[in-house]
């Protein structure tokens, strides 16, 4: 689930902190720039591990900031392919059922790649599982709050930085622009289409 990254940066470090340990202000500039955000193809920055070397400080002309190129490890929230996690749902919609996980909530569970067969309900805004039995089937909800094991089955990441209009799309493409800015940056797609996985309920009452 977590993973240490070997990442390098330049940290500038302000003149009113230079009666600071070095160490300690480019610390905290570290997690000030990274801690809870979303490093492309990488994953969610969650905080600093260690600082591996420090190369020189300079001073530039016109800036009393000093400048240190800084190598270090940082501790990255990102799942390995086929892991198991176990979150609470969020919600459910017609997309699928979205869960969180605490830190982060970009999960989604398609329908397709629930217990089969499912259903939506309406009228509950919740998915169903019509389990059969030689009874007949019994309807099992997934009820938002409910604790769910599932499997990361994909991942997805957007470039959210922000780019400059061009001339030809400036007026046509506001809209779109405006529906990229909502997306996510990064999305995990997980899976309970097989016995063990779904509501811990399922498993755990029987």
């Amino acid at each position: 689930m977590f993973v240490l990254v070997e990442m390098t940066d330049t940290v500038r470090i302000p003149p009113w902190q230079f009666e600071r340990k070095l160490n300690e202000s480019i610390a905290e500039e570290l997690n000030k720039k990274l801690a809870n955000k979303v490093v492309y193809n990488v994953g969610l920055c969650i905080c600093l591990y260690d600082i591996t070397k420090l190369e020189d400080s300079y001073i530039f002309p016109g800036d009393g900031a000093s400048h240190t190129k800084v190598h270090f490890r940082y501790v990255v929230f990102h799942p390995f392919l086929d892991e198991i996690l176990i979150g609470q749902i969020k919600s459910c919609s017609q997309d699928g059922v979205h869960v969180s996980i605490g830190f982060f909530d970009d999960i989604v569970i398609p329908p397709e790649s629930l217990q089969q067969p499912a259903k939506f309900d309406e009228a509950e805004q919740v998915w169903v599982w019509e389990y059969e039995t030689e009874e007949g089937a019994h309807d099992l909800y997934m009820d938002i709050g409910e604790e769910i094991r599932f499997r990361v089955v994909d991942e997805t990441f957007v470039d959210t930085s922000p780019t400059g209009p061009s001339s030809s799309e400036a007026s046509t493409s506001s809209a779109a622009e405006e529906v990229q800015k909502k997306e996510a940056p990064y999305t995990l797609v997980g899976s309970i289409s097989e016995p063990g996985l779904g509501l811990l309920s399922w498993w755990t009452n029987s």
